[in-house]
């Protein structure tokens, strides 16, 4: 989805049951016509309080059918790496359908770099010794990913 932009849906806007594609909110559609067009999703995420934030949940919430069988790569990051909020989220993806890949890179943010720098990340620099990680992860959902 890299150079596209949207609109975030608001939490719980939508009337509807996602499995019905039923969307009311514009916001809604425009986030499904996103994941229906692409042939694979990268989702990257914190960890708060061993868990994923509730805006993730919602916009994961709101789709139903475009995720069937959608390749996903979970990445996570966080003072612990995520691995907690990325077995959560790995749960719910399963249970609507989407083909996860195996790999799951959880990228360890210092303690430091979370509490003293006003939780500001230099990717280049806190993120440097997960580049290979990451990497393979996405080596693996091309390869399951159509086209």
């Amino acid at each position: 989805m890299a150079g596209q932009s949207f609109k975030e849906p608001v939490l719980d806007d939508e009337p509807g049951i996602p499995a019905m594609n039923d969307y009311a909110c514009e916001t809604t559609r425009a986030w499904g016509e996103e994941v229906s067009g692409a042939t694979g999703v990268v989702i990257v995420t914190p960890q708060y309080n061993w868990g994923y934030p509730a805006v993730l949940k919602n916009a994961i919430d709101h789709l139903y059918r475009e995720w069937q069988g959608k390749p996903v790569l979970v990445i996570t990051y966080g003072g612990h790496g995520g691995g907690q909020c990325g077995a959560q989220l790995r749960v719910v993806m399963k249970a609507i359908g989407a083909r996860l890949i195996d790999a799951m890179p959880g990228l360890l943010l210092a303690r430091e770099r979370v509490v003293t720098n006003d939780g500001q990340v230099d990717p280049a620099q806190d993120f440097a010794g997960h580049v290979e990680d990451v990497k393979s992860a996405l080596v693996e959902l091309a390869a399951l990913s159509p086209g």
